[in-house]
C-alpha cells in the first residue's frame, strides 16, 4: 500500500486550487474510473474527503475530521434551541419533567430528573449526525434512554421521525396530547441550522471516523436547567448556581484506544436578550489528535492568585487538603461540564473533584477541549497511587470506551475515583503534591 498526498482535479479543464488530501492507494485498483467513479471523486473532492480504493476495487472516501466538527457543532445549536424553548415556554416547561428510577438514577441527588428536552436533544444529535456519518450511528450514546412515560402510564420511544408532522404526532403521546406544545417542539427538531463562523473555514484535518464514537449529555447539570434562574451573579467570573451551568456536551473518543479526539460544549444560556425574552448561545471546540491541537480558545492567562473550582457539596476532607494550597480562593458551581468550562476559560487553575459523581459523558467533550489546550483530565485515586509510589509525569487520565465490570445502569460508566481538570501542568502537579502530603488519605 502506498499513502501519498496529491492535488485533485476535475476530469477536463485546468487544475484548480486545492488543499492537499491524503490519498491512499491500494495495489490492483482499477486502471479506469467509470463515469460513476468520476462523480464519486468530484463529490468527495468539494466535500473534503479522502479517497481510497476499498478491497472490492470500489473508490471509497473518509469524511474530515472537519466535516464531523461542523455537523457536531450544527446539532449543538440546535440542542440548544430546543433547551431554551423548552425553558421560555412555561407551559410546555411544566410538561417535560419526570423523575428518573432505578438504575438510571443518579445517586448524587435525591431528587435527579431527566427532561423530555434531554431525550429528544439526544435524538437529535444522533439523528442528524448519524445521518451525515451512517458508520457513527451505532456509535453515539448518551446519558438518557429514549423511553419517555407520560401522563397516561404509556411508555413512548421518543425519535426523530422522516417528516415534522410526524415527529409531533409521536411528540404529542408524550405531552398527553398537547397539540400546541408537540408542534413547537418538532419545528424545533427539525430547522435547519445554517453555521456562519469563518474560523471554520480555516479548519482542515482529515481523520478517519471509522473507529470513533460519540458521548452526548444533552443538558449537564439538569437539576439547575430545571430548578435554576438566570439572574444568578458570578464570582470572580464563575456562576455558582443557575442556567448559566447548564451546557450541552459533546464528544469525540477513539474506540480502541479510550482518548478523547473532539469535543464542543454548548452554552444554551449564556446571555439573555431582556428586551426579546430570550437567550443567546455560545459553542467552545477543540481537537486533539496526536500532535493536533486546534481550539477555538486560546490558552487562558496565568491567574493572578491560585484558584480552585469544586462542586457545591464537596467533602470538607478535600477542601482541608487543599487550603494550604488555595486559601479563601475555593470557588464553589454546579455541574461537572460547567466546572470544567471554567479551567478551559482560565476562570480557574484547576477542578477537583473526590467522588464518583461525574460520567463519561459528562467529562469526554471537555475532556478533548482540555487537551487541545494542552491540558487534560486525570483520574485522581489512580493518580495519587503512582505519584506516591515516584511517578510524576504521564499521570493516567480518564479515557471512555470500557465500562465498569460489575456495575449497573449509569454506574457501568462513571469516572470511579475522582478526577482533576487542567490546564497547565504545574497547576496539576501543585494540587498532586499538596494531596499527596495531606493528613486524610483519598
Amino acid at each position: 500500500m502506498i499513502s501519498m498526498s496529491i492535488q485533485l482535479q476535475p476530469e477536463d479543464g485546468p487544475a484548480r486550487k486545492q488543499k492537499k488530501r491524503r490519498v491512499v492507494w491500494f495495489p490492483h485498483q482499477p486502471s479506469d474510473r467509470s463515469p460513476a467513479d468520476r462523480s464519486f471523486i468530484e463529490d468527495a473532492r468539494r466535500n473534503g474527503g479522502a479517497l481510497h480504493w476499498g478491497g472490492d476495487g470500489k473508490i471509497q472516501a473518509d469524511k474530515s475530521m472537519t466535516a464531523l466538527l461542523r455537523s457536531l457543532l450544527a446539532a449543538s445549536e440546535k440542542a440548544a434551541c430546543i433547551a431554551q424553548l423548552c425553558r421560555q415556554e412555561e407551559t410546555l416547561f411544566s410538561l417535560l419533567i419526570e423523575e428518573k428510577r432505578g438504575a438510571d438514577k443518579n445517586k448524587k441527588f435525591l431528587q435527579d430528573f431527566k427532561t423530555l428536552a434531554d431525550v429528544l436533544i439526544q435524538e437529535v444529535i444522533k439523528h442528524d449526525v448519524g445521518k451525515e456519518f451512517p458508520e457513527l450511528q451505532d456509535h453515539i450514546c448518551g446519558e438518557e434512554s429514549n423511553k419517555f412515560e407520560n401522563g397516561l402510564g404509556e411508555i413512548v420511544v421518543v425519535r426523530v421521525c422522516s417528516t415534522q408532522q410526524e415527529t409531533a404526532a409521536l411528540l404529542q403521546k408524550v405531552l398527553d396530547r398537547k397539540q400546541m406544545a408537540a408542534e413547537l417542539l418538532a419545528a424545533a427538531v427539525h430547522q435547519e441550522i445554517v453555521l456562519s463562523d469563518p474560523a471554520l473555514d480555516n479548519v482542515d484535518v482529515t481523520i478517519s471516523t471509522e473507529s470513533l464514537a460519540v458521548w452526548i449529555d444533552p443538558i449537564d447539570s439538569t437539576n439547575q436547567y430545571i430548578r435554576g434562574c438566570g439572574s444568578v451573579m458570578p464570582v470572580n467570573g464563575i456562576y455558582p448556581s443557575g442556567l448559566h451551568s447548564a451546557l450541552v456536551l459533546i464528544g469525540v473518543y477513539n474506540r480502541h484506544s479510550g482518548e478523547p479526539v473532539l469535543g464542543i460544549i454548548n452554552e444554551p444560556f449564556f446571555q439573555e436578550e431582556l428586551a426579546a425574552h430570550r437567550w443567546q448561545s455560545k459553542y467552545h471546540w477543540g481537537i486533539s489528535y496526536g500532535s493536533t491541537k486546534l481550539s477555538s480558545l486560546s490558552q487562558p492567562r496565568h491567574q493572578p492568585s491560585p484558584c480552585v473550582v469544586l462542586s457545591s457539596n464537596e467533602t470538607t476532607v478535600l477542601q482541608k487538603a487543599l487550603a494550604p494550597l488555595y486559601g479563601e480562593r475555593l470557588c464553589f458551581a454546579s455541574g461537572a461540564g460547567y466546572k470544567m468550562l471554567c479551567v478551559a476559560l482560565g476562570l480557574a487553575d484547576a477542578y477537583v473533584l473526590s467522588e464518583d459523581s461525574t460520567f463519561k459523558w459528562d467529562s469526554c467533550g471537555p475532556h478533548a477541549i482540555l487537551r487541545a489546550l494542552g491540558g487534560g483530565i486525570v483520574d485522581l485515586s489512580a493518580s495519587l497511587k503512582v505519584w506516591r509510589a515516584g511517578q510524576h509525569k504521564n499521570l493516567p487520565e480518564l479515557t471512555y470506551n470500557k465500562p465498569i465490570e460489575g456495575a449497573v445502569g449509569a454506574e457501568r460508566w462513571a469516572n470511579q475515583g475522582g478526577l482533576i481538570a487542567y490546564v497547565y501542568h504545574k497547576h496539576l502537579e501543585a494540587v498532586m503534591v499538596t494531596l499527596a502530603n495531606a493528613t486524610d488519605t483519598f
